[in-house]
């Protein structure tokens, strides 16, 4: 049966469609470590490119049956509640579904990776579908930054992560890409932050944005030198690749002479995480307390706070 056959013949119950997913994805699993294992083996020309073909076939297919899940199931509104409320089908996640409609909007974007990858003599993948969509879709102006000059700055940079990183490129374009368009280290790099001569700046940093040094790029390249850090034990576990982080960074940076006048903290503090990205307000708080002079600002804010100026494009900061 040719695979635009297979395709057409798709489940047409979203139900149904999602078990066939389900169960296509672990069968693509098994299929990839197949074509693996006939590369290493050295199994000949023929069989290589036999299962490449079969693997080709069932990853194009997958993605549009997610595509044509899409299409099945309404979207998500997470605020509705009782009879205004959409349920997903069971085996159906939230973040499933949100890909689905991705998906399903942009068929033409699949069909393009799906050539891409064929010509390439690889596998095409859901990753590089929503990659090539983010990449499609204009980026609007920066908002400009404030004039003055600042000595407190708070700082929650919407860091872009690599597939491997505590998220992948896919999950990031969904969950983190929902409070703030994702950054190169590039583009924060760039950013001409108002900070004053002598300045103190603390920036929130994940685990593999640390220890690739890549967070301290941006540190310097806004003008401040790291000097310490607090560490927020989330307690909850979270997402991660070579262990599972529940925890994130705190860095303390100074521009020119900052000198604290309140009483040393611990530097591990551990309070149960609640909204994806939320911080605590106890660090707001404790910068407070270090520093209690100074003009100050958040940059990449979520709300106002009383006696703190702030940058940002969520709406909640407009009007």
């Amino acid at each position: 049966m040719s695979i635009e056959k297979r395709i057409s013949n798709l489940p047409a119950k979203a139900e149904d469609l999602a078990e066939f997913i389900l169960v296509g994805k672990k069968a693509l699993v098994a299929q990839k470590a197949k074509l693996e294992a006939i590369i290493a083996l050295e199994k000949g020309f023929a069989a290589k490119e036999a299962a490449l073909s079969d693997t080709q076939d069932l990853a194009e297919i997958l993605l549009y049956a997610e595509a044509k899940l899409g299409d099945l199931i309404p979207p998500v509104d997470k605020a509705a509640s009782g009879a205004g409320r959409c349920y997903l089908p069971e085996n159906v996640t939230h973040k499933q579904s949100h890909f689905a409609q991705q998906l399903n909007r942009n068929k033409e974007v699949i069909a393009h990776v799906v050539a891409k990858a064929r010509e390439q003599g690889e596998v095409p993948v859901r990753q590089q579908v929503l990659r090539e969509i983010r990449l499609a879709q204009p980026k609007p102006e920066p908002k400009p930054l404030p004039e003055g000059k600042y000595s407190i700055i708070y700082a929650d940079p919407p860091w872009q992560y690599h597939v491997g990183d505590q998220h992948s490129r896919e999950e990031q374009e969904t969950v983190l890409g929902t409070h703030y368009p994702s950054m190169s280290i590039e583009e924060l790099c760039e950013m001409e932050i108002p900070a004053a001569d002598n300045a103190a700046l603390f920036m929130w940093a994940t685990s593999p944005l640390t220890m690739s040094q890549e967070a301290f790029q941006v540190v310097t390249a806004w003008g401040f030198e790291t000097k310490a850090c607090f560490v927020w034990d989330k307690i909850k576990h979270n997402v991660g690749h070579y262990n599972s982080v529940r925890h994130e960074f705190l860095l303390i940076c100074i521009k020119g002479t900052m000198p604290h006048i309140d009483k040393l903290h611990d530097s591990v503090v551990s309070i149960e995480r609640t909204k994806h990205s939320e911080k605590p307000e106890y660090f707001r708080q404790l910068i407070d307390k270090m520093y209690p002079e100074g003009k100050r600002i958040e940059l990449f804010a979520r709300k106002k706070v009383e006696g703190w100026d702030n940058y940002g494009d969520d709406p909640v900061l407009q009007g």
